[in-house]
């Protein structure tokens, strides 16, 4: 696993990875053929599913590497790390989803299900590889397929059939599934090993819903009661799920089958059997909602930081300059920026007229909140310390994970008349993956897709019998800073006029060294002080006046509410066209942005709950905890609210084509990531899509094609680099190093920009120099472009709104190398407006002021062609330093994609795409 600083939160989770020492020091054929007899699980015979009404036609697809199967025994891992081998179904997902980057152009209709699976319901008799019943139940059926070893779920009672769903679930998932409960409650150290990676996630995830075992269950309560009878359903679809999981735990303990990370990590003994596996509770299934929906469904957040940058500008320029600099660097409502929705106008946190409320630090003052206590052993070491300042950052910024994307076309530019679509959620890659295949066949059920393991009750992206659905992460503001006045001491505040005591919620963690994790002994306390107003997430003063900043957010307590959604989407006899799609995904409070498809009809709608803010707060800045800058209607003790209404969210209705790679989903609706401008990674889909529809005739080979080409560009050099060399070959280019590099640039651009190798395997890149050159050139130019008219302290308070680049090998970049997911967030647009205002262009929404050379163009070729000499000058060893997986130099590995060990099982690595990590390809033929 990559030891570079910047890593997403998942990325830096470690469990068994020391199995090296392990093997040497153990007689591993010996070992091995010991730990083979109880493999056997449950017998099972064949029998062909019964196959439920499916509309189709054999043109719905889908892919979700590496493999469905991510439960792997002790002998297994022991075979994986001695000899490479893998269990059955591990890594049978990966080969097809990797070829498609060089197999896309000669992709036909008939091609497709080369690099997707069949997600056609049930399963062909000769193609059944087993047959269970669970637990001895005679109302529910596993059945797996012998290609990918799908679970085909079906049941004849809702309770058999959920039952049968949690059992499945933990067939291919315990282990993950029990690793992402323990996070969800802060507490992966004890379980899982005291690695700093593992540190810093349970200080990610648990400063954020710092939830005791009360909280979580009140979640559950609440859910269920306010939902009336589908609550009630939902309730008992969660316990039969859970009873199923714990069955599993029961049959493979019995049988010696579980997992082996148990055991590699001390909570089995391999020889004797002794130890525990925990088994599930419902609330578990709350813990794990919780660190999903943070990772992918929270919008907003970065206020303090918001206001830190705003003062850095007014201190610069002046308070009116200042403003009018910061408002065109943070783009709320860029007119250049590509939409989701290209009709109409939904206005949401907006600038307001006249800003009331706003509780601004003092310079100097603000310091983060520390999380962390009493350190003892390897806990107070610098990787420790280091892990701990690494997920503070990610625990308040704005740029969150978000990823996926979405192209979807009406019928009426298809060659068959029927939309089409091709989309899915870009979750990172690891092994086993966050989310798993499932068909689920049952009263009220009938779907096939994917969900998260461990809250798999209901697929959560997929397809029904007569359409199809997914979302890509929204990121519109649901979370709201308020500056709680300080009284009698640092922990007591001011609510509503009466000086009260903030309450102390925390985590003691321990960890000693195992196979797994031999990190030494080591123990810290987590410590959260929680307002009613949110927990604490800074110290500072304002106005002199002692404050506590902390962060509300609209799903906070509230985990567990949209579960109805997906319970709706899953409902054959609830969702009968678009509408009801749109009504089923409204119940969904975390912050995604919805897509349907069916055979007649497509539609899209933005989901969350989204606060009815005071009149003159501004969502953007700190607001002082007080009745008048409330959320409208809030009530603390369950933080519910008045919402923004369903058609305030943006919307549509067949529209002729949909896009979405996180951008901008409407005019006028502001998202709480910087960024959405005039360059988005949005644009290489739109852009794409846009000639398709214009053209006409689409078919689903060619908008694979289209996200497929769209994956493998570089943003940068597709839509900022030919104005960056207009600039640069204003004038003859007579320096012979920089003549050189524009040379190879130009060749690149003419290519197609793209960061493909020279043919399928070779492991390096075509046009390989100008891509290391501008691998090096991008971080030099934006420096050398802004730094010098922003100043010092400005620039890098706006590198922290917003990071320069996020290029594929990039480590300083929010998600980190050898995660597929680049260009999500950067300086592109502000390049692009700036270079583009420098040459005379037309430019809406410019910057406040030109930066390149002070706004000459003479001077501008000269920072830039100054700093393109520079990057030439750099090593390939120099811009890819190397890792744990790549020596220094090697180009395509520092790009390439690695499958991060959540459990036992190692993959190889594949080439860079830039595309989602589970993904379909639907064309329904008929409706009911």
């Amino acid at each position: 696993m990559s030891r570079r600083t910047s890593r997403t939160a998942l990325d830096r989770l470690r469990t068994p990875g020391r199995l090296t020492g392990f093997l040497k020091s153990a007689s591993v054929c010996a070992l091995i053929a010991g730990l083979l007899t109880p493999l056997a699980q449950a017998p099972s015979v064949a029998a062909e599913a019964v196959v439920p009404n499916d509309h189709c036609g054999n043109q719905c697809s889908d892919i979700l590497p590496p493999g469905q199967n991510g439960n792997a025994t002790l002998a297994q891992i022991l075979l994986n790390q001695a000899f490479g081998s893998q269990p059955e179904h591990a890594e049978d997902q990966l080969g097809p989803y990797a070829n498609l980057a060089k197999g896309y152009p000669s992709l036909t209709n008939s091609t497709i299900n080369t690099f997707f699976n069949d997600a056609s319901f049930g399963v062909p008799a000769d193609q059944v590889a087993s047959t269970l019943k669970p637990a001895g139940r005679s109302d529910v059926t596993i059945v797996r397929d012998k290609k990918t070893g799908v679970p085909h779920i079906t049941g004849t009672t809702r309770y058999g059939t959920e039952f049968g769903a949690g059992y499945a679930a933990a067939q291919d998932r315990l282990w993950l599934m029990d690793v992402f409960r323990h996070v969800g409650r802060g507490q992966l150290t004890p379980f899982a090993g005291g690695a700093p990676s593992n540190q810093g996630l349970e200080q990610q995830f648990w400063r954020s819903a710092p939830y005791t075992e009360a909280d979580l269950q009140a979640q559950i309560d609440n859910a269920a009661a306010a939902a009336g009878d589908r609550g009630k359903l939902a309730l008992a679809d969660v316990n039969a799920y859970v009873a199923g999981i714990n069955a599993y735990i029961d049959a493979s303990d019995s049988g010696r089958y579980f997992p082996g990370e148990y055991v590699l990590t001390g909570h089995k003994d391999s020889v004797t059997n002794a130890g525990t596996i925990e088994k599930f509770k419902p609330t578990d299934l709350v813990a794990l909602a919780s660190v999903i929906g943070a990772l992918f469904g929270a919008g907003g957040g970065g206020e303090v930081n918001n206001a830190l940058s705003l003062l850095a500008a007014q201190e610069k320029y002046g308070v009116a300059e200042g403003t009018e600099v910061w408002e065109s660097f943070r783009e709320r409502n860029d007119p250049e920026a590509v939409l989701t929705v290209h009709d109409g106008s939904f206005p949401y946190a907006t600038k307001p007229a006249d800003a009331q409320g706003e509780a601004m630090p003092d310079a100097g003052t603000v310091a983060a909140e520390q999380l962390v206590y009493d350190r003892t052993g390897s806990a107070a070491t610098t990787g420790a310390t280091s892990a701990s300042t690494t997920a503070a950052k990610a625990a308040v910024s704005s740029a969150k994970r978000g990823m996926s994307n979405a192209l979807v076309v009406s019928g009426e530019h298809t060659a068959s008349g029927n939309p089409i679509a091709v989309f899915g959620p870009q979750t990172g890659y690891f092994a086993p993956q966050l989310l798993m295949l499932q068909e689920i066949q049952g009263p009220g059920i009938s779907a096939r897709g994917a969900s998260f393991a461990g809250l798999s009750m209901y697929v959560e992206l997929g397809r029904g019998q007569d359409y199809a659905w997914s979302a890509t992460t929204s990121g519109q503001d649901i979370i709201d800073t308020y500056a709680v006045e300080l009284c009698q001491d640092d922990y007591h505040y001011l609510y509503r006029g009466t000086c009260t005591p903030m309450e102390k919620v925390e985590r003691k963690n321990a960890w000693a060294p195992t196979t797994a994790d031999g990190t030494a002994a080591g123990s810290y306390t987590m410590r959260v002080w929680r307002t009613a107003y949110g927990p604490v997430e800074y110290r500072a003063t304002v106005g002199g006046k002692k404050v506590a900043y902390t962060t509300l957010r609209s799903s906070y307590l509230h985990e567990a509410d949209s579960i109805i959604g997906f319970q709706m989407l899953n409902d054959p006899d609830y969702v009968k066209g678009p509408e009801d799609f749109q009504e089923a995904v409204q119940h969904i409070n975390y912050t995604f942005n919805w897509f349907y498809a069916d055979s007649e009809h497509t539609a899209y709608y933005n989901s969350g709950d989204n606060p009815v803010r005071a009149t003159g707060v501004d969502a953007e800045f700190p607001v002082w905890a007080r009745p008048a800058y409330e959320w409208r209607n809030w009530t603390p003790t369950t933080n519910t609210a008045q919402y923004t209404p369903a058609s305030a969210h943006p919307n549509s209705m067949d529209q002729d084509y949909y896009i979405s790679w996180n951008n901008k989903q409407a005019r006028d609706y502001t998202t709480a990531p910087w960024g959405n401008g005039s360059v988005h990674r949005g644009n290489l889909l739109d852009d794409r899509v846009k000639k398709l529809v214009a053209a006409g005739g689409v078919t689903r080979a060619q908008l694979v094609k289209a996200m497929a080409d769209a994956g493998l560009a570089d943003l940068r050099a597709e839509d900022v680099l030919p104005d960056l060399l207009k600039v640069v070959t204003s004038s003859p280019v007579t320096d012979s190093t920089a003549a050189a590099a524009v040379s190879k640039l130009q060749a690149w651009v003419t290519a197609g920009a793209k960061r493909t190798e020279t043919s399928a395997g070779s492991k390096a890149y075509a046009h390989a120099d100008a891509i290391r050159i501008l691998d090096a050139w991008w971080p030099l130019l934006v420096k050398a472009e802004f730094e010098p008219g922003l100043g010092s302290e400005l620039y890098t308070a706006f590198t922290a709104n917003l990071p320069v680049d996020e290029a594929p090998s990039a480590a300083h970049g929010p998600t980190g190398s050898h995660a597929g997911s680049s260009f999500q967030y950067g300086w592109w647009s502000y390049v692009d407006k700036d270079i583009r205002s420098v040459l005379g262009e037309s430019v809406q929404g410019p910057l406040a002021r030109k930066y390149c050379g002070g706004g000459s163009l003479s001077a501008c070729r000269d920072v830039l062609i100054g700093s393109l000499k520079q990057a030439a000058g750099r090593t390939a060893a120099q811009v890819y330093p190397g890792d744990e997986l790549c020596a220094a130099g090697n180009q395509w590995c520092a790009d390439s994609i690695v499958q991060r060990t959540l459990g036992g099982i190692k993959h190889y690595n594949i080439s860079w795409q830039n595309r989602p990590t589970y993904q379909q390809v639907v064309e329904f033929t008929s409706h009911r």
